[in-house]
Parts: structure tokens; sequence; C-alpha cells
């Protein structure tokens, strides 16, 4: 089944190129099929370019799904024409008394500021608690993830000395949750952070003096030696806070390199991307299959299972 989509937005066509299935809202609405409605928090700088990587990831299901992209009132984005904002993206005032199947948010390069420094700091918490009741299932990814676990759980971030930056090897700490279905001992994720989070302190969260909170404690479902916790699960696949980008393209690590290189100096050739560790080379893709299992069962297993039909239910 394809994925419903505002007409006219440009990842339509760059996807059909694909040969992926995708289907404007005028065509969808005249199919008697209740989709899934995904909200999509959209912070990366090339929006764009995001809404395609995610749409692609989307799509490898049969389950019609109808995705919203909502943008922050609190910052305008300087990357994307405000035409394209303007027809395609809903303010969270607009979105916030509907309910969510499912969620996305995704990373914004603001990392190496401190939480509280960012401009929309205050707006991006309220969306959290806001998804917290009324969405079945929600993905944070890269700096959101750090930002939910810091907001939820006070779990901290800690800059790195070099930025982590290539493909690394993730090991999942049990293969039998759903999420994992399908997948190897070990899959490839890539990484482009300045930060990270660490184990310590997310097995802080669940000693006794946190035995008291509402919320429910954290589990390190996946991680890496060399890259460290990769991703964490909580109340019970209500939330994953992925520190990776499963769902870049194959060149978006490519562009990142040859945009910082001379400029920046704790940024190094991306590790175990190129073929044969030349950049000169193109990148070898070793990540999509497993980003495609896990989008697909994120949303067969924690949004389609268990998402109400009546979706004003959503507690």
């Amino acid at each position: 089944m394809p994925l419903r989509l505002p007409d006219r937005l440009p990842a339509i066509e760059l996807l059909k190129k694909e040969n992926i299935f995708v289907m404007d809202s005028s065509r969808a609405a005249a199919q008697d099929i209740r989709p899934l409605r995904i909200a999509i928090l959209n912070l990366m700088p090339l929006k764009i370019t995001t809404e395609t990587d995610l749409i692609r990831l989307l799509s490898n299901t049969p389950l019609q799904m109808e995705v919203n992209f909502m943008k922050l009132k609190s910052h305008t984005p300087k990357n994307t024409p405000i035409e394209h904002m303007m027809m395609f993206y809903r303010d969270f005032e607009d979105m916030k008394k509907e309910n969510y199947d499912g969620m996305i948010i995704t990373g914004a390069p603001v990392e190496t500021l401190d939480f509280e420094e960012v401009e929309y700091w205050d707006e991006i918490t309220s969306i959290f608690e806001w998804a917290h009741t009324h969405v079945t299932s929600t993905l944070y990814i890269c700096w959101a993830a750090q930002a939910g676990l810091y907001h939820f759980y006070d779990v901290p971030k800690h800059p790195l000395s070099r930025k982590m930056f290539g493909i690394f090897k993730q090991y999942p700490t049990d293969c039998h949750f759903p999420i994992f279905r399908g997948f190897d001992d070990v899959f490839q994720m890539p990484q482009s952070r300045h930060t990270e989070i660490r184990r310590e302190d997310i097995e802080n969260v669940n000693s006794a003096k946190y035995e008291t909170r509402k919320r429910d404690g954290l589990r390190i479902i996946s991680d890496s030696p060399e890259s460290g916790v990769s991703i964490v699960m909580a109340r019970n696949g209500r939330e994953f806070f992925i520190t990776g980008h499963l769902e870049y393209a194959s060149d978006t690590l490519d562009k990142e390199y040859k945009r910082d290189f001379g400029k920046r100096d704790d940024v190094e050739m991306p590790k175990n991307y190129y073929l044969n560790d030349n950049p000169e080379n193109r990148p070898l893709v070793t990540w999509r299959a497993h980003a495609n299992l896990l989008f697909s069962n994120w949303i067969n297993y924690y949004v389609y299972q268990e998402t109400p039909y009546d979706i004003s239910n959503i507690k």
C-alpha cells in the first residue's frame, strides 16, 4: 500500500523514480481505508532531503499511512523556501488537538548548545509532553533522542573530543524484541554527532531514586563498543530513542564530510564508509536493509498493532 502525502510534495516525484509507490491526497481520498496517521517534526536544515529519506523508509510496508509535517512556531528555517514550509507544514498549535498513531522527531544542528539554550526548547518540550499522551509510538532521532532522554529522564549528554562520524557496528541486546524481527546479530548504523549519551547515566535512571517516577524505566536495546548506546526503548515501545541516522541516504555522510573538511578541526573522514576507506571512491551502503526492517517493524508492531482503531482513544 502507498503513503498518502500532501499534493505536490517534492518527495513524491523523487520516490516514484525509485519505483516507490506513493499517492497524493487527492487520489487517497477516494479509498475507503482508515490510514495510520504519522506526524513528522522535521528539525533538520535540509527539509526536502529529510522528508524524502523518511518517506522512503515509511513506504516499505503494506499499510497505508497519512503523513503530516509539523513545524515550530518559535523557529524559522533558513535553508528551506518559506513557500515550501507554508504549503506542506503545520504549526504544532494547529495539530495539538489531534491524535497520531506514530510520530518521528528528527535531529537538529544544535547539539553543541545546552538544551535550555536552544531557542525553541520550551516549544519542543511541550511537543514531547503532547506526544506522550497523543501518539501511540514516537521515534526520537539523534539530537531529538538526546533531548527526549534529558527532558523525560534527566539523562545528560557529553561532548566528544572528535566527531562520532561514520558507519558503526551495532549489537542488539535481545533479538527477541519485535523491533529487531528479521535482524542479524549485528547491523550497521550511520552516526554523525559531536556529543554522546552514556550507558551509566541511563542505568542510573533505573536505580532506586527513580522508582517513584510515573514514567517507566529505560532499556538499552542496542549498542556498539565503538559508538556507544544506539537505541533506547521506553514505555514498552511507546518511545524509541535512536542516536544515529538509519534514515540517511547513501551520500549524506559524503556531503557532510566535504562540507566540513578544512573548516572544522574535530571532523575526520567518516569511518567504514568509503570503498577501501578512500574518499575518492563511492560510499559503500551497508545499513539500508536493516533501516527498512527497523522502520517496518516499528510501524507494524509498535504502531499498527498497538494503536486503537478510534484514534481519539490514544492516551
